[in-house]
């Protein structure tokens, strides 16, 4: 048989990262230049000069349900790109105003199961444990959840409606952007929505989670958007090497160039000193936990040279590649503490 990938490996194991962390370097001018790199790969100046004038934001049902107010609205982030989301808002303790946790899904039929809805066989692989929305509800905060491009809803081209984000993936980097970026700018556009739209929402007090590709949708947007002030990537955050480069990927994981300059721990420099907490699980089979250890040792050495050490944290879970309620959302909740949200 021919070593048909061998070459990519050689050339993959060699690879030095032009923007690695490195502690003699002068750090303020390290964070410019990783920022400007993540910017220019990911495709952000061109979504971001695509704005949408007009964000059309329109209210398209209000549900009340036992334990929460449920909100469907969409807006355009960029012209003519239509972003549906659910807000979930608390019930059981009257506030004037809640914490916001952001829930992205992954690879699923839909943001539906975020909000406890099966409209295909496949969703009751992720009923309950994918209700990400009413999760937040029961643990104090405002649940939004954001159709990611390429998912769900948002499925474009003419693949079959379901998980298939190929399509939006390639299609975007043919035209020198991601979908990556992509999907990072409509969350940065969701926090503007309710801002401007829903006072009762503390943009104060701001996290963002989900799992697989809904945790690789968080890291990107903790590293784009300050004003996420608690980012919990699960099953998302490894090393290039030993992920993205080394086992099939959806598309949609893919940065053109990202490995000759960064790696995904080096990224935690446009976090610090944000809270950040990567979740990952032992046997996860897709992102390994051995390149998940040894990137967080880069982001520990970043948070140290922030002075903030204890606002990064590895919680290793006894699952696979899962979303571990019992897990997540206590230290969530603990994280939220901690910045006194509660």
């Amino acid at each position: 048989m021919l070593n048909n990938g061998y070459c990519h490996d050689l050339i993959r194991d060699k690879m030095v990262q032009k923007l690695a962390y490195n502690e003699t370097n002068d750090y303020q001018t390290w964070k410019k230049q990783i920022k400007e790199k993540f910017y220019e790969l990911l495709g952000l100046e061109d979504i971001e000069n695509n704005r949408a004038k007009d964000p059309k934001f329109t209210i398209e049902s209000v549900e009340e349900k036992e334990e929460y107010t449920q909100t469907r609205f969409t807006f355009e982030s960029e012209e003519g790109c239509t972003t549906p989301c659910y807000l979930l808002v608390p019930k059981k303790i009257k506030k004037e105003k809640y914490p916001v946790a952001i829930v992205m899904q992954g690879h699923s039929p839909g943001f539906h199961n975020s909000i406890g809805v099966i409209k295909t066989p496949a969703d009751e692989h992720f009923q309950p444990r994918g209700q990400l929305a009413i999760q937040a509800v029961r643990n104090g905060f405002i649940g939004l959840a954001i159709e990611q491009r390429g998912m769900g809803e948002r499925v474009e081209g003419t693949e079959e409606r379901g998980y298939n984000c190929h399509y939006s993936a390639m299609t975007a980097i043919h035209m020198g952007r991601t979908v990556a970026g992509e999907r990072i700018f409509d969350i940065s556009c969701a926090i503007d929505i309710i801002t401007e739209h829903f006072p009762v929402c503390d943009v104060d007090k701001i996290l963002i989670t989900g799992n697989s590709g809904g945790g690789t949708a968080s890291y990107y947007a903790g590293c784009y958007d300050e004003r996420i002030k608690i980012c919990a990537p699960s099953c998302a955050f490894s090393s290039y090497k030993d992920s993205i480069l080394d086992i099939g990927h959806c598309p949609c994981n893919h940065i053109p160039g990202a490995f000759k300059w960064f790696d995904m721990g080096d990224l935690a420099g446009l976090i610090a000193k944000r809270k950040l907490l990567i979740i990952a699980g032992v046997n996860d089979d897709i992102f390994p936990i051995a390149g998940v250890r040894r990137q967080f040792e880069i982001v520990n050495k970043i948070y140290k040279k922030e002075n903030a050490e204890e606002k990064a944290e590895l919680i290793i879970t006894p699952k696979e590649h899962w979303w571990c309620v019992d897990i997540v959302w206590p230290a969530l909740v603990k994280a939220a503490k901690e910045l006194n949200w509660f």
